[in-house]
Formats: structure tokens, C-alpha cells, sequence
């Protein structure tokens, strides 16, 4: 069985995005939910959704919004997934996480989650991270419970209608909020 070898910390390059960015991430985040590039990773939500997964507009607000930061993940020079943290009073958000789908499966968003929890446990004092995702994607909750996040059984609906978020090719689809707890700053853990 032939293994790919994991990505080491120090190999990548975090940053907050600019306005510069957009276009890039906007690539990127289709990249790896939608349409036939898509299947090249294990995320892509192709057969569920189809149309977009974000636009320049989306892409920009976060950039904007003083509460929000998206980070950009670089190997030499190179764009190779973002995600977004936003901060939401004790807790912070999680969303917007893309990796290049031909380098999905190979620990790279392991470190790139990791680092997220660090940033916002470190920066915002968060206590705990949120995020949502779609209910019926199985192998996705379970790879975020191996990362110790936990169902909650709490859902949203899918907004159907508003293309902005993809074009639904089934009628089951909402979001269901995962969280969990973060250690805080000085290594204790929290309540």
C-alpha cells in the first residue's frame, strides 16, 4: 500500500487573506466542493450540490469583517487551503475550509484545524468552536469527530432557492451545528 507522506507545521505558512486573495480563493473553495475537480479529494459535495459553493462577494465580506479572518494556508508560495474563523462572543466559528483536492487524505487538514483552534483560543480567548455542516455527510462529521467536535443534533435549514449557496439535488439537505470545547490559552482545560 503505497502512503503519502504527512505535511509537516513547519512546511506551511499561515495568513490572514487580502483583497488580493479573492479570486484565488474563490478557485480554491470550488475547487474542492464542486463539480468533477472536486472528486479528485474526499470532501466534494458534487453529488449532493451543484453550482457554486461561494462567490468573490462571500469571499470578500469575511476578508471585511472585523469579527472574521480568513486565513490562507501556503507550501512554498502556493495557495493550498483557507478557512475561515469568526469570532462569536465565548465561542469562534469555523467554516469556508478548503484543501486542494489532490492533496486531501494526506494529514494537511489536521494541522490546518489544529492551528485554527490555536489561533482562536490564543487571540479571542474562544472557548469553544462551532461550525456547521451538512447533515447528511457522513464521512465528513465523522473525520471533525475524530477531531473531538461533537454533534449536536441542533439543525438549520439548507436555504433552498438562494443559488449563492448551490443548486440542492436532493430535499434532505441542513446543517447541523458541530462544537468543541477548547483548552484555554495557558494549557487548562476549560469547562
Amino acid at each position: 500500500m503505497e502512503t503519502t507522506p504527512r505535511p509537516a507545521a513547519a512546511e506551511l505558512t499561515f495568513r490572514d487573506a487580502t483583497e488580493a486573495d479573492v479570486d484565488a480563493l474563490v478557485a480554491l473553495i470550488e475547487s474542492a466542493y464542486r463539480g468533477d475537480a472536486s472528486r479528485a479529494g474526499w470532501t466534494t459535495e458534487a453529488d449532493i450540490l451543484e453550482g457554486q459553493r461561494t462567490d468573490p462577494e462571500g469571499v470578500l465580506d469575511v476578508i471585511k469583517s472585523p469579527d472574521s479572518r480568513l486565513l490562507t494556508v501556503e507550501r512554498d508560495g502556493e495557495l493550498v487551503a483557507c478557512c475561515q474563523l469568526e469570532r462569536r462572543g465565548e465561542a469562534a466559528y469555523f467554516g469556508m475550509f478548503a484543501v486542494r483536492p489532490e492533496m486531501q487524505g494526506a494529514g494537511l487538514g489536521k494541522v490546518i484545524i489544529a492551528e485554527a483552534e490555536r489561533t482562536v483560543r490564543e487571540v479571542w480567548g474562544a472557548s469553544e468552536m462551532h461550525m456547521t455542516v451538512i447533515s447528511v455527510r457522513d464521512d465528513l462529521i465523522a473525520w471533525y469527530e475524530r477531531r473531538g467536535y461533537r454533534r449536536t443534533g441542533r439543525m438549520t435549514p439548507f436555504p433552498y432557492g438562494d443559488e449563492r449557496f448551490g443548486v440542492p439535488q436532493r430535499d434532505d439537505l441542513e446543517f447541523e451545528l458541530l462544537v468543541k470545547a477548547l483548552g484555554r490559552a495557558d494549557g487548562a482545560a476549560t469547562r
